[in-house]
């Protein structure tokens, strides 16, 4: 069998929540499955660590997908362009854009619709972009698969799509995600926050992070405290400006705060690791990936009440409304000195992390992709 699959979204040291979930899922899935034949269609030079296994064929599609206007054109003309000459019989897209000329059976995978509920938070020409086509997007695929239950049902609401044409396929974590000893602990604090103990924030430094309200509970937990407690946080500096920016300068604890920007895996994996608890109170998420990496490193979550994290978190996390930082900063105070409370959680993070494995993900996305063919099967019989 001949699959395609769009693989833009994997770029070298660029790999954030949906292309890690390409990169995972894509390479457990070409070495299981080297019966098949994949050819991966990216859109500017790619990196040889991600050609995973014989059994793919790298491509080059044009132009490069970086704007609205570009994405259009790379995803109406440049990729239809490349499978008319491969010919395959199913057409994957892991980042929720598809071809709406496609021919071919297809799965869409579609994380969250979260341009919907906070169109504020995302620029005017991009929304636009995605209110005019994400639509088309849905109904257009085969199939479709997402990453909770949470965003299957919006899914469905939003644009009344039968729920039997939807697989959940849950996200998991990086196997280099795991506890640290009290040792390597110590040597993380010394190197990046002298000595302190430290929460951590891991994500994209964007509005519907919620980095505004972050900011504010920790200042309210800093005067309560008196702590020495930081917080560190790890992510590409993309909307700065504005709220974000104005909150962090008016803190009187501001330094306190690391701005880290993005980092390393390595680096990711050892400060989670090593962190009082990973605080993640994000206004909107699909899946919420820093969750379930804190729970594989026996760290504590302070994440939200609201969309799809308390699906994930289960009962083991604090949850808190994201809308109220005071929310936040009882949380962070808690968690702070309540030993016993730290460790029934960490306990519960240890059950509940075994529902999230990138194995298992892997092989719900291949069922996925049998069902395509299954379903095309059927249709082509009726």
């Amino acid at each position: 069998m001949k699959i395609a699959v769009n693989t833009r979204l994997l770029l070298k040291n660029k790999l954030e929540g949906i292309g890690q979930f390409t990169f995972e899922n894509l390479k457990r899935i070409t070495n299981n499955h080297p019966e098949h034949q994949f050819y991966f269609l990216f859109d500017r030079k790619f990196d040889e660590s991600f050609i995973f296994s014989d059994n793919i064929t790298p491509i080059v599609a044009y132009p490069q997908a970086r704007h609205p206007y570009l994405w259009y054109l790379f995803f109406e003309y440049g990729i239809p362009f490349q499978l008319k000459k491969i010919k395959p019989d199913v057409f994957i897209s892991t980042d929720g854009w598809i071809p709406t000329n496609l021919n071919i059976p297809s799965l869409n995978v579609i994380h969250d619709l979260n341009f919907l509920h906070y169109p504020e938070f995302i620029p005017s020409v991009v929304n636009r972009y995605y209110q005019r086509f994400f639509h088309k997007f849905a109904t257009k695929a085969t199939r479709l698969a997402t990453v909770s239950e949470f965003s299957k049902y919006d899914i469905c609401r939003q644009y009344n799509i039968n729920p039997d044409k939807i697989d959940v396929v849950y996200g998991g974590s990086n196997p280099l995600y795991m506890p640290l000893s009290t040792i390597a602990q110590n040597a993380v604090k010394k190197e990046f926050t002298d000595n302190c103990d430290f929460f951590l924030f891991v994500g994209l430094i964007h509005k519907r992070k919620n980095l505004t309200n972050i900011f504010k509970a920790f200042e309210s937990f800093k005067s309560r405290s008196n702590s020495l407690t930081k917080l560190v946080v790890v992510g590409n500096k993309k909307w700065w400006t504005g709220e974000i920016e104005d909150t962090y300068n008016s803190l009187s604890f501001k330094n306190d705060i690391l701005m880290m920007g993005y980092q390393p895996t390595d680096i990711v994996v050892k400060l989670t690791a090593s962190a009082k608890a990973v605080v993640y109170p994000s206004f909107f998420e699909g899946f919420g990936l820093p969750i379930v990496d804190a729970f594989n490193a026996n760290v504590p979550v302070i994440t939200s009440n609201v969309s799809s994290m308390p699906e994930i978190a289960g009962d083991a996390a604090l949850l808190v409304n994201p809308f109220d930082y005071n929310s936040i900063a009882d949380a962070m105070y808690i968690l702070n000195s309540d030993s016993s409370l730290r460790n029934n959680l960490i306990t519960k993070g240890i059950e509940r992390k075994n529902l999230f494995t990138w194995d298992k993900t892997s092989n719900l996305l291949w069922n996925s992709i049998e069902n395509v063919l299954s379903q095309t099967i059927t249709n082509q019989l009726n």
